[in-house]
Formats: structure tokens, C-alpha cells, sequence
């Protein structure tokens, strides 16, 4: 009997998840069960992800770095690795504001609903602590994202998922000084991190086997934990529009894939989907990250000499879906509010949105404290900075679930696209999690 592809068992997980989900909640229990007994599997499972992200982008980087044998490559690589992040981010945020400008789904808010939604969540600490995250991010100088990619301690970055870039900074620093001193003097420690690579790489498909009951406790405790029906179908025009912008996002990336790397789209979707499963599931492009790095790699065919530069790097500063939904989330609430929004205004935001994606956490809720940056910008009044994040609080997480699998599918994107490029792009090679078992394998 043929085993059931992966993303099948996921998306069965997924599904099961979100029905368990609705039946517990007419139950007068059921909430605190799932919270309990249920959510605990997916916690774990999201903790193991985060736990070897930055030994692979350790390990990874170093070993894509060192296989270069020369910097001139390394450059090439990163320069066209920005490049097409910028571009397909600016591009990103152009069809949010497009789409909301003519949909304008702000001017079907009614004024009791906005009554009701600012009474509900204004106060709430998500929103409160939203605003506060951001003041601290705008009380640095311009180039304060500069100062914030290098460490002052390598071992401080590597024990903090948070500090992503500090260790991606770290990680390129020590392949390119490995590159310097040249092949022979580096030999001994090239060869302890490609065996480390395998070993990591090893530990996502373990990992991975439990991906469909994790998937399953992770849904069901995001449908236990929703708020108010009444108000989420108040914001549903809301939400139309930036699904709607997503969706025309994988389209792009499809036309992107079949126009240049001659890949099938609907073949590069399959391949790429166990990692947009979970990080529709897990919010966090950096908990995907190991799942993304292994799809893009043994199942797409990217070198990893590409893979291991593009793909960290895009879960740090590539927020396709995140800025997209800044454009609409913002222009939506100044057309709720009454706020006047000049064209200048919105080219605004997509500069702000295009800064405020560079260094921005690759987790859950990241997208908010980058929207009050974006609102400021416009000149939005201080004191209904807490309404407007109230307005879109209650469907902030299953448009963050959303918008992390146009993150994700956007890092792997790019990394074909440079792959090609380079002439890096080659025949996938996929490893099963136990095809040396009880092998006598020297090599």
C-alpha cells in the first residue's frame, strides 16, 4: 500500500484540527481541554522547529559559504538575493493598495461595529504591548537596524531566535574568514559543520513525522481561542481583501517559476506545500524555516549554496504577505476612521512597509508592531493608534496564519530564481529520515 504524501497527512491533521476544534467549543469544557491536553503537542512541536533553526542557518550557511571557494560568488549571490526581495516586496505592497483602494472595505464598517470592536480590544495587552514594542523600534536612529545585525557577544546571538540577523551576520562572517584563510587551514572546521548540516538536516525529517498530530493541536487550540463570531464577520470585507491580495501573490510567484526557471508551478506548489502547511499552522517563518530549507533543497533542487544564504536571510527580511497586509490593514483603517489618505501618503507606506519588513521578527504578531510604524509614518493620530489595531485584532491571526505561507512561498521563489541564475538550480534528491538505518554506511 502507498504511504499517503505528507502534505496529504498534514492537511488531513489541519483539517481534523479545525473541526475538533468547532465541536469542543459547544462544549463548556472544551476550551480548557484542548488548552490543556491538546495544545501542549503543537507547542512542543513548534519548540523542536525553533530548536535546531539556528543550527542549520549555522551550519548551513557556513558549509554553502565554504563550498564557494571564492567571495566573488558569495557577492553575486547576496546581491541579487536583495535585489529581488525588494523588488517582489515593493510589488507585494502595490497590489494591497491597489486592491483596497478600489474595494475599500473600510467604508463598510459601521459605526456601532467600530464601537463595539475599540470596547473589546483597545485595551486588550496584545494591542497595548503592539504599541509599545513599536515606540521602542522608532526611538533608534535611521541606520539603528544596522547597529542592531551585528552582536557584540556570538554566543548571546546563537542562544536567541530573536536575533536572527545577528547570527545570520555571525554565521557569513565566519564563512567568508574561513574562505580567507583558504582551503586547507579551514578543512578541519568545513568538515565538522557539513557533518553537523546532516545531522540537523536529519532531525527535520524526525521532526516531521509528528508534523500531522501537531498540525491537528495547533488548529484546534487557534479555533478554541477565536474571538467573537459576530465580529469577525463584521471584518470579513476586511479579510476578503487581503486573502484576496495574497492569492494574487502565488499567482505571481507561479508566473515568476514558469516563466523563468521553466519549473511547473502547480508542481512547485506541491513540493513547497508541507512548509506552507506549517507555517499556516505555526504564524512564524522562522519556526518553517528548517521544514522550507529542506523542501527548497532536496525536493526542489537549489543548491545549498543558495538555499543556505537566500532562505534564512528571506525569513529574516522578506515579508512578502506581512507588508502586503500593511498596506491594506492601513489604508483600511484610515477609511474606517475618516482619516484622509493622500496619494503621497500611501507611497509613504510602502516605503515605511518596505523598511519595517528589514529586521522585523520572522514570528507570530511581528505584522502589528510594523503596522503602527506604518501608521505613524502617515501622520495617523497617536490617540486612535490603539483603535485602529483594535479594528483588525480580531482577525489578526488567521490573516497572520495566511500571510506566513506567502512569506515562506516567497523565500522559496527567490531562491530558485537565484538558483537559475547562477546555474544552481538542479534535480531534486530527497532523503528519507531512515534511509541509513541499520546500513553500514562510511560516507
Amino acid at each position: 500500500m502507498r504511504k499517503l504524501e505528507l502534505h496529504w497527512q498534514i492537511l488531513i491533521g489541519m483539517i481534523l484540527g479545525i473541526v475538533f476544534g468547532f465541536g469542543m467549543t459547544y462544549i463548556e469544557w472544551g476550551r480548557d481541554f484542548v488548552q490543556d491536553w491538546i495544545n501542549p503537542f503543537g507547542t512542543i512541536f513548534v519548540k523542536l522547529l525553533k530548536l535546531i533553526a539556528i543550527p542549520l542557518i549555522l551550519a548551513s550557511l557556513i558549509k554553502g559559504i565554504s563550498d564557494l571557494k571564492d567571495i566573488s560568488k558569495f557577492r553575486n549571490i547576496g546581491l541579487r538575493t536583495m535585489g529581488i526581495y525588494i523588488t517582489t516586496t515593493i510589488i507585494a505592497i502595490t497590489i494591497g493598495l491597489v486592491l483596497v483602494n478600489i474595494i475599500k472595505p473600510g467604508e463598510g464598517i459601521s459605526t456601532e461595529t467600530i464601537t463595539k470592536l475599540t470596547e473589546t480590544y483597545a485595551s486588550d495587552s496584545g494591542v497595548t504591548s503592539k504599541i509599545e514594542e513599536a515606540t521602542r523600534q522608532k526611538e533608534g536612529g535611521p541606520l539603528q537596524f544596522l547597529q542592531d545585525m551585528v552582536p557584540d557577544n556570538a554566543f548571546g546571538a546563537l542562544s536567541d531566535n530573536s536575533l536572527m540577523l545577528q547570527v545570520i551576520f555571525f554565521t557569513i562572517f565566519l564563512g567568508i574568514s574561513m574562505l580567507l584563510i583558504g582551503e586547507k587551514r579551514s578543512k578541519p572546521l568545513k568538515k565538522f559543520f557539513d557533518s553537523l548540516n546532516d545531522v540537523v538536516l536529519k532531525m527535520v525529517d524526525l521532526i516531521m513525522l509528528t508534523a500531522p498530530v501537531a498540525v491537528f493541536a495547533l488548529l484546534a487550540n487557534v479555533v478554541v481561542s477565536s474571538g467573537d463570531p459576530d465580529l469577525l464577520l463584521a471584518l470579513l470585507k476586511y479579510a476578503g481583501v487581503v486573502i484576496l491580495g495574497l492569492f494574487l501573490m502565488i499567482v505571481f510567484y507561479c508566473i515568476v517559476v514558469a516563466t523563468y526557471t521553466k519549473k511547473n508551478p502547480f508542481w512547485f506548489l506541491k513540493e513547497i506545500s508541507p512548509a506552507q502547511l506549517l507555517a499556516f499552522s505555526t504564524s512564524s517563518s522562522a519556526a518553517t524555516l528548517p521544514v522550507t530549507m529542506e523542501r527548497v533543497e532536496e525536493h526542489i533542487g537549489v543548491d545549498k549554496e543558495v538555499s543556505s544564504f537566500v532562505l534564512p536571510v528571506g525569513a529574516t527580511i522578506n515579508m512578502d504577505g506581512t507588508s502586503l497586509y500593511q498596506g491594506v490593514a492601513a489604508v483600511f483603517i484610515a477609511q474606517a476612521l475618516g482619516f484622509d489618505l493622500t496619494l503621497s501618503g500611501q507611497l509613504t507606506i510602502v516605503l515605511t512597509a518596505l523598511l519595517a519588513s528589514i529586521g522585523s521578527a520572522a514570528v507570530p504578531g511581528a505584522g502589528m508592531v510594523m503596522l503602527v510604524i506604518v501608521l505613524e509614518s502617515i501622520g495617523f493620530p497617536s490617540d486612535k493608534l490603539a483603535i485602529g489595531l483594535a479594528l483588525i485584532f480580531a482577525v489578526d491571526r488567521p490573516l497572520d496564519m495566511c500571510r506566513t505561507i506567502i512569506n515562506i512561498t516567497g523565500d522559496a521563489t527567490v531562491a530558485m530564481v537565484v538558483a537559475k541564475s547562477v546555474g544552481k538550480l538542479g534535480k531534486p534528491h530527497v532523503k528519507e529520515w531512515d534511509e541509513y538505518y541499520g546500513k553500514d554506511k562510511n560516507s
